[in-house]
């Protein structure tokens, strides 16, 4: 995803944006946010280094658990947002098909949230 913005802006943007999207979101003493998501009790962890644009991420609710790599880069005055996904074991060829198309919608919505901030 290419966004109007410069690799820090994105980097803090979508760090801050995380609770504002996930309102029951509750960041607990180990660094691990706990919510309530599609698929029941949920929970995220953040490993960042903004200095190397690095985003990584753990995301585990009842059904999966996910490793998720997450680079910004920065491409002159923008900035490259590259997730990659990895089917988990837990989930069938169709539940990966369905999250990503969810996840997929995601990533449009905060597409458009990040710059409707420049």
């Amino acid at each position: 995803m290419t966004v109007n913005k410069m690799v820090g802006d994105t980097f803090d943007a979508i760090v801050e944006l995380f609770p504002k999207i996930v309102p029951d979101a509750k960041i607990n003493s180990d660094g691990w946010w706990s919510f309530i998501g599609p698929y029941g009790k949920s929970k995220v962890k953040f490993n960042q280094n903004k200095s190397l644009g690095i985003l990584d991420h753990q995301y585990v609710d009842e059904e999966s658990s996910w490793n998720i790599p997450m680079r910004i880069i920065q491409n002159g005055n923008f900035s490259e947002v590259v997730i990659i996904l990895t089917k988990p074991e837990q989930l069938s060829d169709f539940q990966f098909d369905q999250r990503v198309s969810k996840i997929n919608q995601v990533i449009i919505s905060l597409k458009k949230i990040l710059e409707s901030n420049t």
